[in-house]
């Protein structure tokens, strides 16, 4: 019965999926007799999961009828057409080529047809099916993420990428290649295709062909018109390759006219022979495979020797990773320096477009004038396809010795800049299309300058973060030397340092070139190593939910900074050298005579020499130690000098720290501070913030608090304020599961007044702030494993008493000992511990002998809880944005402070965003973890940020 309404028909580019199968499995995947069959294996999963649970009368959505359909040979009509057509394509790897049969095979294993016709692509037999079938009313699908096929697209043909799985309709294309399907063949005419040596029109990239035929209508009319385009070097390139253009044309076009071998309405969906089917898996070895398609027909399953096949783990990364990042799983080629390019023409560049496009994979770094992501200048794109395929694109080198005289010419051989970036717009915001990278905040956050974005995304930093925490640092270098054996070439070793530094753009061409393209070969071979860790490892949730997608939150939020007033720091900023001065002349008077109270040495021979006080030690220098440990133990015992300097370095600090530096923070072009977060600075999660640092501001002092004053909201804004309270606290009461702690959050109790009555044994009604603030400096204080000594100088009493509250403390709650013991044995044998969310945190100290391991013991009982809390607020601020977008709502996330949120928003809506907001934070978590106490969020909003508490 021939194919009409109520039919969809399914379409699978079958050759397209023999190259992403190859590249999905590991090279040595053979059967016992030696031959390769990793492609297979990946064809066939692919299609299991395609077809799986269609059924023969097929389901909502799914097709009714489906074919494969092949390439018959890498020869078609074309080549008469264009005897370069394809002629760059490399031949298939040796151990694809025996593959090709046996994907037959595969095919008609499962039941469906397989169709191919010598002298035909299988795009025009797919386009002649699809055409055929849309007349007759029917739905096609067409299962492909080749952009050729974009053309047939509409009347109720759509195409669905099945490694990404998005479904591309009119409107779709439209907004992916900025023109409809109508006008993809004289698009893809004018764009050229360097994977097929399809010529184009010279210069002209996606997006010039889009603006020209949105503008002019057809390529005809362009060309015909193309004297009245105002742009010398379109108009000559339209008039001067017109018929090179027309060309491109026909070789695009696809035929919707083959004779097919076999009508549509052959192509039903049934069930597979189950019999058939598993003797093919089972002759392949494909014993996994095997086992499933068994269950799933309800048979036995044969027996079958076992493949070489991949570990559960890397099949489970590699279903995660798609094609592209499936490659992984590949043996690397050997580093080789001497094959790095240099992009002189965009016909090169073109070609490292489309093999990223063949192997959904972009390894992309930028190289740039400054590390101040808000000036830096795009110097130069370094990009990589695949290991051991790196290019570098020079765009803005200038002669460095006449920069230096105060105005650079321009070297030539570059690329221009705007071009570059317009050829690669389209493919850096291709969903299909992974792009890698190390540190990629700071590339999103320069190309957003450039009107630029950039996703998916995959981050080398952050694939270490989560599987090595602790373990060491994770910038390129460290990982190129910890898992390649490769030492980078130094970045001073081009640009020198000190006074004598000079930017990237008074760099040689030739040596950027080998230094940006040895970067990306690298970061991209780090990525192949490291991805398919994460599902081994059991981390791949935690990067997939909690770094990776915090990325571009945080770029948005750093981009937009928060206002900082000058005129109330440079008022403070005086205020704090009179109350320096002030406090100079107290220790002067004290000391019995004037010295530098900067100079650690001069203080300590003051505190030690002439005024005998106890506890002096002196370092290998043999000066006398005066930190803050020593001096805070000395106030402690009563001395007045020492804490007459405590105070003089801490408005010393705030004072050359911000209110002398912050000013010179302030961008020029938007007159905010722009701070930097750190994703994988700590070891425990927490973001850091740096260029300023805003996260070490003090909150428990009067001047700390008072330039908070100078951050303030533009008119007729406030600053809104949104904390959780007593996180760690609540998280500690729900790992270490103690009752009455819970108990007491649960009621809403202030849990210091309740954790002093536990502990001092006085009544509520009794309690006094000087008791509840000794109970508070033991909550906090256990959750970072204070000692006697700690609590002592933070309380000021002597280490005897101190000690004697830390006992009670442990004798009320039992379940905190208990857990600190079962977190240290956990973190001995394991060498980590984890969050509530899987976070990792690596311990190496745990097992040494000596002074360290108590300090590894330490971190590694506070690591749950901190990174726990880490984890909280990283989960709410990836969703923030996207549920403010949603409900409308409008404002801006200005900083996160450890549990604090800042946003900047209209005073009209600030009641309505902090209640949103207040309810999504308390919210984070899954069905699968669950808090045994309630998250609460302290909200407050002001002018500035010190009114919004």
């Amino acid at each position: 019965m021939p194919l009409g309404k109520g039919d969809h028909l399914y379409l699978i580019d079958g050759s397209a999926y023999i190259f992403r199968a190859y590249h999905v499995m590991p090279p040595l995947t053979r059967r016992s007799d030696g031959m390769p069959v990793g492609a297979v294996a990946g064809f066939c999963n692919m299609i299991h999961r395609m077809v799986e649970g269609f059924g023969a009368e097929g389901r909502t959505g799914g097709p009714t009828h489906l074919a494969v359909i092949f390439d018959y040979s890498s020869e078609s009509f074309r080549n008469d057409l264009y005897d370069q057509y394809k002629a760059n394509r490399p031949p298939p790897p040796e151990d694809l080529k025996p593959q090709f049969p046996l994907i037959r095979d595969a095919t008609r294993a499962f039941g469906l047809p397989c169709i191919e016709m010598e002298g035909f692509e299988a795009d025009d037999i797919i386009a002649t099916y699809a055409v055929e079938a849309r007349a007759a009313g029917a739905e096609v699908t067409i299962v492909s993420s080749d952009k050729d096929l974009a053309q047939l697209v509409g009347g109720g043909v759509v195409l669905f990428d099945p490694m990404k799985e998005i479904t591309y309709g009119p409107e779709d294309i439209e907004a992916r290649y900025g023109v409809g399907p109508d006008k993809m063949i004289d698009y893809q005419a004018l764009v050229g295709d360097s994977v097929d040596n399809v010529p184009g029109a010279p210069g002209i990239g996606a997006k010039t062909a889009s603006a020209l035929l949105q503008e002019y209508g057809t390529l005809d009319d362009l060309l015909a018109r193309a004297q009245e385009i105002k742009q010398k070097k379109r108009r000559e390139t339209l008039i001067d390759y017109a018929d090179q253009i027309r060309l491109s044309r026909a070789l695009v076009t696809l035929k919707q006219d083959v004779a097919v071998p076999e009508a549509a309405e052959t192509f039903g969906l049934e069930r597979p022979d189950p019999e058939r089917l598993l003797g093919f898996l089972t002759q392949m070895e494909f014993r996994t495979l095997t086992a499933r398609v068994a269950e799933a027909y309800g048979v036995d399953t044969p027996s079958a020797k076992p493949v070489e096949s991949p570990t559960a783990a890397e099949a489970a990364a590699a279903a995660e990773g798609g094609a592209g990042a499936l490659g992984a799983m590949r043996e690397l080629p050997p580093l080789d320096p001497s094959t790095y390019k240099t992009v002189a023409d965009m016909a090169a560049l073109e070609a490292l477009i489309a093999e990223a496009e063949v192997t959904g994979i972009l390894c992309f770094d930028l190289e740039t004038t400054s590390l101040d992501e808000m000036v830096a200048q795009i110097v130069g794109i370094a990009l990589s396809p695949r290991p051991g395929l790196a290019a570098y694109v020079p765009v803005a080198h200038v002669d460095g010795a006449a920069d230096l005289l105060g105005g650079g010419e321009r070297v030539a051989g570059q690329l221009d800049r705007e071009a570059v970036l317009e050829a690669l717009t389209p493919i850096l915001a291709d969903p299909a299309i992974m792009k890698v990278g190390q540190n990629l905040k700071y590339d999103l956050k320069v190309l957003a300058r450039y009107g630029i974005t950039m996703a998916p995304i995959d981050d080398t930093m952050l694939m270490s973060y989560a599987l090595d925490s602790g373990l060491g640092g994770h910038g390129m270098d460290d990982l190129a030397a910890r898992h390649l054996d490769h030492k980078c070439k130094p970045i001073k070793d081009l640009i020198g340092s000190g006074k004598g530094q000079i930017t990237f753009d008074q760099v040689a061409v030739a040596e950027a070139a080998h230094y940006a393209a040895e970067d990306a070969d690298v970061t991209l071979r780090l990525f192949h190593v490291l991805r398919p860790r994460l599902a081994a490892e059991r981390v791949s949730t935690v990067y997939h939910t909690l770094e990776r997608p915090l990325v571009p939150v945080l770029a948005e939020m750093e981009r937009h900074g928060i206002k900082v007033d000058r005129d109330i720091l440079a008022a403070m900023s005086s205020r704090f050298a009179q109350r320096m001065a002030g406090l100079e002349e107290e220790i002067h008077q004290l000391a019995g005579r004037p010295f530098n109270v900067g100079s650690p040495k001069q203080l300590g021979e003051i505190l030690f020499d002439e005024m005998s006080l106890p506890g002096g030690k002196k370092g290998k220098t043999g000066a006398w130690g005066t930190g803050a440990d020593v001096l805070e133990t000395l106030a402690a015992e009563g001395h007045d000098l020492p804490a007459k300097v405590l105070d003089w370095r801490q408005i010393s600090k705030l004072k050359s720290t911000y209110t002398d530096a912050l000013p010179t923070h302030i961008n020029a072009e938007t007159g905010r501070v722009h701070t930097s977060f750190s994703l994988a600075a700590t070891s425990t999660g927490r973001l850091a913030s740096t260029d300023p640092n805003l996260q070490n501001i003090p909150v428990r002092t009067e001047e700390g608090r008072e330039i908070r004053t100078a951050f303030i909201a533009e008119e007729g804004n406030v600053i809104l304020s949104l904390d959780y309270s007593q996180i760690e606290l609540r998280i500690l009461a729900h790992i270490a599961e103690i009752d009455t702690l819970q108990q007491a959050f649960k009621e809403g109790q202030d849990i210091h007044a309740m954790t002093a009555s536990e502990v001092f044994g006085v009544p509520m009604d009794q309690m006094t702030p000087a008791i509840r603030r000794q109970a508070k400096a033991i909550n906090f204080g256990v959750i970072y494993g204070i000692s006697a000594f700690g609590l002592a100088n933070n309380l000021r009493i002597p280490r005897g008493e101190a000690q004697d509250f830390i006992d009670r403390y442990f004798e009320r709650f039992p379940g905190i000992r208990d857990y600190m013991d079962r977190t240290k044995a956990f973190a001995r044998e394991h060498g980590y511990v984890e969050t509530l969310f899987g976070r990792r945190i690596h311990t190496p100290g745990i097992t040494q002998k000596g002074p360290g391991r108590g300090f590894a013991e330490r971190a590694a009982i506070n690591a749950p809880i901190q990174g726990t809390a880490a984890d909280i607020i990283r989960r709410a601020m990836i969703r923030i944005p996207s549920a403010m977008k949603k409900a409308g709502l409008e404002g801006k996330m200005l900083l996160q402070v450890h549990d604090e949120l800042l946003f900047e928003v209209s005073k009209k809506k600030a009641e309505e965003l902090s209640k949103a907001v207040s309810i999504l934070m308390s919210d984070v978590f899954t069905s699968d973890i669950a808090l045994s106490v309630p998250l609460i969020v302290d909200s407050g909003s002001g002018a500035s940020w010190a009114t919004a508490h």
